[in-house]
């Protein structure tokens, strides 16, 4: 599969080495480049990337606006956040526009690979040290104020899918940790999400943070 990707950061410069530094993988092909929210709208209709490296911090309009039309626009396009941004705030609201990975710009060179990569398979990816940091804090502010809620109906094996998805494992290494298969594991998500109204990844990522099931 040939990752099709689209870089969108406002400075010439990161996106230069950006493609430095991707052009050479064999399954990425770098389809354009924008420099602004406009723009990076504009080109996912033009281009037609499968995965979009989206800077947060974007004139005109932020990568959080522009990740939410395009995502509306063009359902089926995965967006990667790459940002300076390590904050509870922006990673809430790229994942509620629809990102599918966030990955801070200090983060070595095989971290933003591997989030690429996943989100090209329709899988999650939260930079590890950040997530964890983000959803201790926020958990620890959601448990002052209730108890922890039930599970909506979701059984235990459900539950223990939930968590390894809400963490960012893909299909593989849940199916590896819970010694069934991959195939197992897709039924199992499908199931979840059905069961919980949910519609992506992104938002089933939400929905384990608030219901306090992940082991932060």
């Amino acid at each position: 599969m040939t990752i099709r990707l689209l870089l969108v950061d406002d400075h010439a410069v990161v996106r230069s080495g950006l493609r430095m530094l991707l052009a050479s993988e064999a399954d990425v092909e770098i389809v354009g480049e924008a420099g602004s929210g406009s723009e990076a709208v504009t080109a996912a209709g033009s281009e037609r990337p499968n995965v979009i490296l989206m800077d947060i911090g974007l004139p005109d309009m932020t990568g959080i606006e522009a990740a939410r039309v395009i995502k509306s626009k063009f359902p089926n396009v995965a967006i990667v956040a790459l940002t300076i941004h390590e904050d509870e705030e922006y990673f809430f609201k790229m994942l509620e526009a629809g990102a599918s990975g966030y990955v801070p710009k200090r983060a070595a060179p095989e971290e933003l690979l591997t989030a690429i990569r996943a989100a090209a398979l329709g899988e999650v990816y939260l930079y590890p040290s950040l997530a964890k940091l983000l959803v201790k804090d926020y958990l620890s502010q959601e448990r002052e104020q209730e108890n922890k809620p039930m599970l909506d109906g979701l059984t235990e094996r459900e539950q223990e899918v939930l968590s390894l998805l809400a963490d960012g494992a893909t299909n593989n290494e849940i199916a590896a940790a819970l010694v069934i298969s991959p195939k197992t594991v897709e039924r199992h998500r499908e199931n979840i999400m059905h069961k919980l109204h949910l519609h992506s990844r992104a938002e089933l990522v939400r929905y384990a943070i608030r219901k306090g099931i992940i082991k932060a």
